[in-house]
């Protein structure tokens, strides 16, 4: 079953606790996004890399300027996951649950998540949402990806992870990461990060607290990709609730 702990730390939970998880905390509440560790060593992204012309490891296909999306393409991963996926969301969960929760309560929201990946997969699915939601995502030259919300049901974890396959510079150029959040009465602010191959990127998945003069409010946040320059640019996304 997707979602299933195992016991002990793994080399895939030293990566994650191997980030400042303070520093990685603070620059998420200031600016809705922070830089994670190398969670992946260039063989292990270059083999997930390969998987993307493996037809059998995928659920479906999504062309995205067939669905005006952007251009590029997509495919979503069926389960059981190849272990580095699955460990890797196993081991980033505790460390992100701390902070959705403190998000949730400045919210004045009920934190509906438990303390286990298992058990947050088994809210999920019995609430019909039971489609796999990690992602390969594929682009060449010129595509791009619209700016967007991963929300595939009413249960939603408030943070996800997309992790650089390719290597920048080198695979690819452009393609940076982007963020734009609607802040309360102001304009909206814009982020573009270029991701280290290996790395992870921590960002928010629907909205976020930002402090107001009247409290916390919420930020509506949508993440994209812009066009890339040349090369082709491959990527994972961790999704932390399943699909209806």
């Amino acid at each position: 079953m997707s979602g299933t702990p195992t016991t002990g730390p793994t080399r895939w939970s030293r990566r994650v606790d191997s980030g400042d998880w303070d520093e990685i905390t603070a620059e998420l509440n200031e600016s809705g996004g922070a830089l994670l560790p190398r969670l992946l060593t260039d063989t292990e992204a270059n083999e997930l890399r390969s998987m993307y012309e493996q037809d059998d490891l995928f659920r479906s296909t999504v062309n995205m300027g067939r669905h005006r999306f952007g251009e590029g393409e997509y495919r979503y991963l069926d389960t059981p996951y190849p272990e580095p996926i699955e460990q890797l969301k196993q081991a980033l969960y505790p460390r992100l649950l701390p902070i959705a929760r403190d998000w949730w309560a400045k919210l004045g929201r009920e934190g509906i998540w438990p303390d286990t990946l298992a058990e947050w997969l088994d809210m999920c699915h019995t609430a019909g949402q039971t489609r796999s939601t990690a992602i390969l995502l594929k682009y060449g030259e010129k595509d791009w990806n619209a700016l967007h919300r991963d929300l595939y049901g009413d249960l939603v974890f408030p943070l996800q992870v997309v992790i650089n396959l390719s290597s920048p510079g080198v695979d690819h150029t452009g393609g940076e990461f982007l963020l734009l959040e609607q802040r309360p009465r102001a304009q909206s602010r814009g982020t573009a990060t270029t991701l280290p191959q290996g790395h992870g990127y921590l960002f928010t998945t629907r909205d976020r607290p930002v402090k107001s003069a009247r409290g916390w409010s919420a930020a509506p946040v949508r993440h994209g990709v812009s066009a890339v320059r040349s090369g082709e640019r491959l990527t994972l996304g961790l999704v932390f609730h399943d699909a209806a």
